[in-house]
Protein backbone atom coordinates (compact mmCIF):
# COMPACT_ATOMS: atom_id res chain seq x y z
CA UNK A 1 0.00 0.00 0.00
CA UNK A 2 1.44 3.25 -0.63
CA UNK A 3 2.76 5.45 1.73
CA UNK A 4 1.17 8.77 1.94
CA UNK A 5 -1.27 10.32 3.76
CA UNK A 6 -4.09 8.75 5.04
CA UNK A 7 -7.29 10.88 5.38
CA UNK A 8 -9.20 7.51 6.34
CA UNK A 9 -12.55 5.86 7.46
CA UNK A 10 -10.36 4.02 10.30
CA UNK A 11 -8.65 0.36 10.46
CA UNK A 12 -6.96 -1.57 12.57
CA UNK A 13 -4.07 0.46 13.37
CA UNK A 14 -0.98 1.55 16.03
CA UNK A 15 0.64 4.37 16.72
CA UNK A 16 4.36 2.47 17.34
CA UNK A 17 4.56 1.86 13.56
CA UNK A 18 2.83 4.98 12.48
CA UNK A 19 2.45 4.05 8.53
CA UNK A 20 1.39 7.15 6.53
CA UNK A 21 -0.78 5.42 4.09
CA UNK A 22 -4.27 6.98 2.54
CA UNK A 23 -7.02 4.55 2.49
CA UNK A 24 -10.19 3.44 3.81
CA UNK A 25 -10.76 0.54 6.58
CA UNK A 26 -11.02 -3.02 4.98
CA UNK A 27 -13.89 -4.84 7.63
CA UNK A 28 -11.42 -5.86 10.74
CA UNK A 29 -11.54 -9.45 11.70
CA UNK A 30 -13.62 -10.64 14.73
CA UNK A 31 -12.79 -10.00 18.00
CA UNK A 32 -11.21 -12.41 19.96
CA UNK A 33 -13.62 -14.17 22.57
CA UNK A 34 -13.08 -11.77 25.23
CA UNK A 35 -11.35 -13.31 28.74
CA UNK A 36 -11.48 -11.19 31.85
CA UNK A 37 -7.79 -10.12 33.13
CA UNK A 38 -6.74 -9.75 36.56
CA UNK A 39 -7.67 -6.25 38.61
CA UNK A 40 -3.78 -5.69 37.96
CA UNK A 41 -3.46 -5.98 34.25
CA UNK A 42 -6.86 -4.07 33.72
CA UNK A 43 -5.12 -1.61 36.06
CA UNK A 44 -2.01 -1.06 33.66
CA UNK A 45 -4.36 -1.13 30.74
CA UNK A 46 -5.98 1.98 32.32
CA UNK A 47 -2.87 3.69 33.04
CA UNK A 48 -1.93 2.87 28.99
CA UNK A 49 -4.89 4.29 27.92
CA UNK A 50 -3.86 7.25 29.76
CA UNK A 51 -0.66 7.91 28.81
CA UNK A 52 -1.43 7.92 25.42
CA UNK A 53 -4.58 10.36 25.23
CA UNK A 54 -2.12 12.65 27.59
CA UNK A 55 0.58 13.02 25.15
CA UNK A 56 -1.20 11.89 21.80
CA UNK A 57 -4.84 13.34 21.44
CA UNK A 58 -4.97 15.91 18.90
CA UNK A 59 -6.08 18.15 21.51
CA UNK A 60 -3.87 18.14 24.14
CA UNK A 61 -5.81 19.96 27.03
CA UNK A 62 -9.06 17.38 26.45
CA UNK A 63 -6.11 14.47 26.53
CA UNK A 64 -5.08 15.51 29.37
CA UNK A 65 -8.59 15.45 30.92
CA UNK A 66 -9.13 12.46 29.51
CA UNK A 67 -6.04 11.03 31.32
CA UNK A 68 -7.37 12.50 34.88
CA UNK A 69 -11.05 11.36 34.46
CA UNK A 70 -9.60 7.49 33.81
CA UNK A 71 -7.06 8.18 36.97
CA UNK A 72 -9.40 8.84 38.88
CA UNK A 73 -11.61 6.50 38.35
CA UNK A 74 -9.41 3.45 38.07
CA UNK A 75 -10.38 1.92 41.13
CA UNK A 76 -13.87 2.36 39.97
CA UNK A 77 -12.97 0.81 36.76
CA UNK A 78 -10.92 -2.85 37.86
CA UNK A 79 -13.88 -3.89 39.55
CA UNK A 80 -15.35 -4.30 36.28
CA UNK A 81 -14.81 -8.72 35.30
CA UNK A 82 -16.41 -8.64 31.77
CA UNK A 83 -13.69 -7.20 29.36
CA UNK A 84 -16.68 -6.17 26.69
CA UNK A 85 -18.43 -4.29 29.86
CA UNK A 86 -15.24 -2.15 30.80
CA UNK A 87 -14.78 -1.38 26.91
CA UNK A 88 -17.78 0.03 26.61
CA UNK A 89 -18.03 1.82 30.30
CA UNK A 90 -14.54 3.13 29.02
CA UNK A 91 -16.11 4.31 26.24
CA UNK A 92 -18.79 5.77 27.64
CA UNK A 93 -17.05 7.45 30.24
CA UNK A 94 -14.47 9.02 28.11
CA UNK A 95 -16.84 10.85 25.71
CA UNK A 96 -18.45 12.19 28.38
CA UNK A 97 -15.41 14.46 29.70
CA UNK A 98 -15.56 15.52 25.65
CA UNK A 99 -17.40 13.78 23.13
CA UNK A 100 -15.45 12.11 20.66
CA UNK A 101 -17.41 9.64 18.19
CA UNK A 102 -13.84 7.85 17.09
CA UNK A 103 -12.38 7.57 20.67
CA UNK A 104 -13.36 4.06 21.71
CA UNK A 105 -12.11 1.11 23.51
CA UNK A 106 -12.54 -2.36 22.14
CA UNK A 107 -11.44 -5.78 22.14
CA UNK A 108 -8.21 -5.85 21.19
CA UNK A 109 -5.02 -8.05 21.04
CA UNK A 110 -1.32 -7.44 21.64
CA UNK A 111 -0.75 -6.93 17.84
CA UNK A 112 -2.78 -4.02 17.53
CA UNK A 113 -6.66 -3.02 17.43
CA UNK A 114 -10.13 -5.15 17.08
CA UNK A 115 -9.55 -8.92 15.71
CA UNK A 116 -5.69 -8.31 15.50
CA UNK A 117 -5.27 -6.46 13.04
CA UNK A 118 -1.48 -5.05 11.96
CA UNK A 119 0.13 -2.17 14.31
CA UNK A 120 -0.03 0.52 11.84
CA UNK A 121 -1.31 4.17 11.76
CA UNK A 122 -3.23 5.17 9.42
CA UNK A 123 -3.05 9.32 9.37
CA UNK A 124 -6.32 10.91 8.23
CA UNK A 125 -9.83 10.86 9.47
CA UNK A 126 -10.95 7.66 11.81
CA UNK A 127 -14.21 5.54 11.68
CA UNK A 128 -17.40 7.10 11.53
CA UNK A 129 -19.36 5.61 14.08
CA UNK A 130 -21.70 3.07 13.26
CA UNK A 131 -21.23 0.56 9.41
CA UNK A 132 -19.40 2.26 7.39
CA UNK A 133 -19.64 2.75 3.33
CA UNK A 134 -19.03 -0.23 1.16
CA UNK A 135 -19.87 -4.05 1.40
CA UNK A 136 -20.12 -6.08 4.57
CA UNK A 137 -16.79 -8.23 5.73
CA UNK A 138 -15.18 -10.41 3.15
CA UNK A 139 -17.31 -8.68 0.17
CA UNK A 140 -15.41 -7.29 -2.38
CA UNK A 141 -14.88 -3.38 -3.05
CA UNK A 142 -16.09 -1.62 -6.19
CA UNK A 143 -13.29 0.54 -7.93
CA UNK A 144 -11.70 3.15 -7.04
CA UNK A 145 -12.74 5.15 -10.08
CA UNK A 146 -15.95 3.99 -12.43
CA UNK A 147 -17.68 5.81 -15.40
CA UNK A 148 -14.97 8.61 -16.62
CA UNK A 149 -17.38 9.91 -19.52
CA UNK A 150 -19.54 13.00 -21.32
CA UNK A 151 -22.92 12.22 -19.42
CA UNK A 152 -24.28 15.37 -21.74
CA UNK A 153 -23.34 17.60 -24.09
CA UNK A 154 -20.74 19.57 -22.74
CA UNK A 155 -21.45 18.17 -19.18
CA UNK A 156 -18.35 15.62 -17.71
CA UNK A 157 -18.90 12.79 -15.21
CA UNK A 158 -16.91 10.24 -12.96
CA UNK A 159 -17.39 8.69 -9.38
CA UNK A 160 -14.92 7.95 -7.14
CA UNK A 161 -15.26 5.20 -4.55
CA UNK A 162 -12.14 5.83 -2.70
CA UNK A 163 -9.21 7.87 -3.10
CA UNK A 164 -6.45 5.23 -3.23
CA UNK A 165 -3.29 7.04 -4.59
CA UNK A 166 -2.27 4.33 -6.91
CA UNK A 167 -0.41 4.82 -9.81
CA UNK A 168 -3.15 3.71 -12.47
CA UNK A 169 -5.75 5.66 -10.69
CA UNK A 170 -3.99 8.83 -10.67
CA UNK A 171 -3.27 8.49 -14.41
CA UNK A 172 -6.99 7.72 -14.89
CA UNK A 173 -7.15 10.98 -13.27
CA UNK A 174 -5.28 12.68 -15.10
CA UNK A 175 -6.70 11.22 -18.63
CA UNK A 176 -10.06 12.34 -17.76
CA UNK A 177 -9.35 15.65 -16.81
CA UNK A 178 -7.37 16.23 -19.95
CA UNK A 179 -9.79 14.63 -22.10
CA UNK A 180 -12.76 16.77 -20.73
CA UNK A 181 -10.64 19.70 -20.94
CA UNK A 182 -13.31 21.99 -22.76
CA UNK A 183 -15.79 20.90 -21.11
CA UNK A 184 -18.24 23.40 -20.00
CA UNK A 185 -19.36 21.57 -16.45
CA UNK A 186 -18.12 18.49 -14.64
CA UNK A 187 -19.95 16.35 -12.07
CA UNK A 188 -17.58 14.93 -9.07
CA UNK A 189 -19.86 11.78 -8.05
CA UNK A 190 -18.80 10.74 -4.18
CA UNK A 191 -21.77 9.35 -2.89
CA UNK A 192 -20.29 6.16 -2.45
CA UNK A 193 -16.70 7.32 -1.72
CA UNK A 194 -15.44 5.74 1.35
CA UNK A 195 -12.56 7.94 2.07
CA UNK A 196 -8.24 7.39 1.01
CA UNK A 197 -5.95 10.56 0.43
CA UNK A 198 -4.55 13.68 -1.06
CA UNK A 199 -3.08 12.29 -3.85
CA UNK A 200 -6.06 12.34 -6.14
CA UNK A 201 -7.03 15.65 -5.04
CA UNK A 202 -3.66 17.13 -6.10
CA UNK A 203 -4.23 15.67 -9.19
CA UNK A 204 -7.34 17.27 -10.64
CA UNK A 205 -7.79 20.50 -8.70
CA UNK A 206 -5.15 22.11 -10.50
CA UNK A 207 -6.95 21.80 -13.12
CA UNK A 208 -9.95 23.83 -11.42
CA UNK A 209 -8.09 27.06 -9.77
CA UNK A 210 -7.40 30.32 -11.53
CA UNK A 211 -4.80 30.91 -9.01
CA UNK A 212 -2.95 29.45 -5.51
CA UNK A 213 -5.46 28.66 -3.10
CA UNK A 214 -5.72 27.46 0.23
CA UNK A 215 -8.10 24.42 1.09
CA UNK A 216 -8.25 23.14 4.59
CA UNK A 217 -5.89 22.81 7.44
CA UNK A 218 -4.46 19.62 9.12
CA UNK A 219 -3.37 19.36 12.78
CA UNK A 220 -1.74 16.27 14.65
CA UNK A 221 -0.18 15.95 17.76
CA UNK A 222 3.35 17.03 17.67
CA UNK A 223 3.94 14.25 19.90
CA UNK A 224 3.13 11.82 17.62
CA UNK A 225 5.32 13.35 14.73
CA UNK A 226 8.22 13.93 16.76
CA UNK A 227 8.01 10.36 17.32
CA UNK A 228 7.40 8.89 14.27
CA UNK A 229 8.24 11.96 11.68
CA UNK A 230 5.71 14.27 9.48
CA UNK A 231 3.87 12.06 6.87
CA UNK A 232 3.32 14.69 4.67
CA UNK A 233 6.97 16.15 4.70
CA UNK A 234 7.83 16.35 1.14
CA UNK A 235 4.31 17.35 -0.21
CA UNK A 236 4.60 20.40 -1.87
CA UNK A 237 0.65 21.08 -1.17
CA UNK A 238 1.16 20.79 2.39
CA UNK A 239 2.72 23.81 3.85
CA UNK A 240 3.78 23.75 7.04
CA UNK A 241 2.53 26.60 9.37
CA UNK A 242 2.56 27.78 13.10
CA UNK A 243 0.53 26.03 15.31
CA UNK A 244 -0.05 26.16 19.44
CA UNK A 245 2.01 24.11 21.34
CA UNK A 246 2.10 20.65 21.28
CA UNK A 247 0.15 20.92 17.84
CA UNK A 248 1.49 19.79 14.54
CA UNK A 249 -0.21 21.93 11.52
CA UNK A 250 -0.24 21.94 7.96
CA UNK A 251 -2.51 23.08 5.15
CA UNK A 252 -3.20 21.75 2.21
CA UNK A 253 -3.13 24.06 -1.41
CA UNK A 254 -3.85 23.93 -4.61
CA UNK A 255 -1.72 25.32 -6.95
CA UNK A 256 -3.00 25.80 -11.06
CA UNK A 257 -1.47 24.02 -14.48
CA UNK A 258 -0.98 25.29 -17.23
CA UNK A 259 -4.39 23.80 -18.54
CA UNK A 260 -7.00 26.96 -18.26
CA UNK A 261 -10.12 25.69 -19.70
CA UNK A 262 -11.41 24.38 -17.44
CA UNK A 263 -11.38 27.47 -14.63
CA UNK A 264 -14.28 28.81 -15.78
CA UNK A 265 -16.14 24.77 -15.49
CA UNK A 266 -19.15 24.87 -13.39
CA UNK A 267 -18.49 21.90 -10.89
CA UNK A 268 -20.88 19.92 -8.88
CA UNK A 269 -19.48 17.79 -6.09
CA UNK A 270 -22.26 14.98 -5.34
CA UNK A 271 -22.63 13.57 -1.68
CA UNK A 272 -24.75 11.14 0.33
CA UNK A 273 -24.40 9.96 4.19
CA UNK A 274 -21.90 7.55 2.99
CA UNK A 275 -19.64 10.24 1.78
CA UNK A 276 -16.49 9.79 4.37
CA UNK A 277 -13.39 11.14 5.30
CA UNK A 278 -11.08 12.37 2.52
CA UNK A 279 -14.37 12.35 0.27
CA UNK A 280 -15.46 14.90 3.09
CA UNK A 281 -11.72 16.78 2.99
CA UNK A 282 -12.58 17.86 -0.75
CA UNK A 283 -16.23 18.15 0.15
CA UNK A 284 -14.67 21.18 3.03
CA UNK A 285 -12.05 22.35 0.22
CA UNK A 286 -14.91 23.22 -2.84
CA UNK A 287 -17.54 24.57 -0.04
CA UNK A 288 -14.95 26.82 1.75
CA UNK A 289 -13.32 27.84 -1.60
CA UNK A 290 -16.50 28.06 -3.48
CA UNK A 291 -15.91 26.37 -6.43
CA UNK A 292 -18.18 23.52 -6.55
CA UNK A 293 -21.96 23.01 -5.72
CA UNK A 294 -22.53 20.35 -3.18
CA UNK A 295 -25.62 18.37 -4.17
CA UNK A 296 -27.23 15.68 -2.18
CA UNK A 297 -27.23 14.83 1.59
CA UNK A 298 -25.11 15.77 4.42
CA UNK A 299 -21.84 13.72 4.29
CA UNK A 300 -20.73 11.02 6.94
CA UNK A 301 -19.41 13.09 9.66
CA UNK A 302 -15.92 11.33 9.84
CA UNK A 303 -13.18 13.65 10.31
CA UNK A 304 -10.33 12.55 13.39
CA UNK A 305 -7.65 10.68 12.18
CA UNK A 306 -5.52 8.06 14.34
CA UNK A 307 -5.23 4.23 14.92
CA UNK A 308 -5.79 1.31 17.06
CA UNK A 309 -3.32 0.70 19.96
CA UNK A 310 -3.10 -2.41 22.27
CA UNK A 311 -3.36 -1.20 25.93
CA UNK A 312 -2.69 -4.91 27.53
CA UNK A 313 -5.24 -6.56 29.11
CA UNK A 314 -7.10 -8.24 25.75
CA UNK A 315 -8.03 -3.99 25.39
CA UNK A 316 -6.78 -1.40 22.45
CA UNK A 317 -8.37 1.61 22.08
CA UNK A 318 -8.55 4.04 18.76
CA UNK A 319 -6.37 7.48 19.64
CA UNK A 320 -7.45 10.23 17.26
CA UNK A 321 -4.18 12.24 16.75
CA UNK A 322 -5.15 14.25 13.88
CA UNK A 323 -7.72 16.49 12.83
CA UNK A 324 -9.28 18.41 9.15
CA UNK A 325 -10.96 21.55 9.27
CA UNK A 326 -11.62 25.21 7.83
CA UNK A 327 -8.64 27.44 8.51
CA UNK A 328 -10.68 30.68 8.68
CA UNK A 329 -13.46 29.54 11.32
CA UNK A 330 -11.66 26.22 13.47
CA UNK A 331 -14.85 24.35 12.31
CA UNK A 332 -14.63 20.61 11.76
CA UNK A 333 -17.33 18.04 10.24
CA UNK A 334 -16.70 15.68 13.20
CA UNK A 335 -19.67 14.14 14.02
CA UNK A 336 -22.10 16.00 11.95
CA UNK A 337 -20.83 16.03 8.71
CA UNK A 338 -20.70 19.06 5.72
CA UNK A 339 -24.43 19.99 4.46
CA UNK A 340 -25.13 20.48 0.79
CA UNK A 341 -25.65 23.76 -1.22
CA UNK A 342 -28.14 21.75 -2.91
CA UNK A 343 -30.39 19.57 -0.35
CA UNK A 344 -31.76 16.59 -2.32
CA UNK A 345 -32.14 12.86 -1.63
CA UNK A 346 -28.99 11.06 -2.48
CA UNK A 347 -30.23 8.89 -5.30
CA UNK A 348 -31.74 12.01 -6.71
CA UNK A 349 -28.43 13.67 -6.49
CA UNK A 350 -26.82 13.21 -9.81
CA UNK A 351 -30.12 13.95 -11.81
CA UNK A 352 -30.25 17.41 -10.08
CA UNK A 353 -27.27 18.24 -10.81
CA UNK A 354 -27.57 17.42 -14.32
CA UNK A 355 -30.44 19.82 -14.09
CA UNK A 356 -28.14 22.61 -12.64
CA UNK A 357 -25.27 21.99 -15.37
CA UNK A 358 -27.67 22.70 -18.14
CA UNK A 359 -29.22 25.81 -16.79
Amino acid sequence: MRRNLVIAIGASLALATLQPVLAQEQPPPPAPAPVAASPADYAAAIESLAGKLETAYVEPAQGQRYAAMLRANKATYIQITDPMALAKRLTDDLRAVHPDNHLRVALGSPDGGPGGGPRRMRIGPGPAPGPGPGPGPGGPRPPAIEDPKWIADGVAYIKFNMFDGAPETLATLDAFMKEHADAKAIIFDARTHRGGGPAEMNVMLPYLYAQPTRLVSMDMAQSVVDMRGDPTRGDPNMRPVSAPKGVNRREHWVTPNAETRLRDAKVFYLTSTRTGSAAEHLALAFKRTHRAILVGEHTGGANHFGGFEPLGAGLAAFIPVGRTFDPDTDWDWEGVGIQPDVAVPADQALDKALELAKG
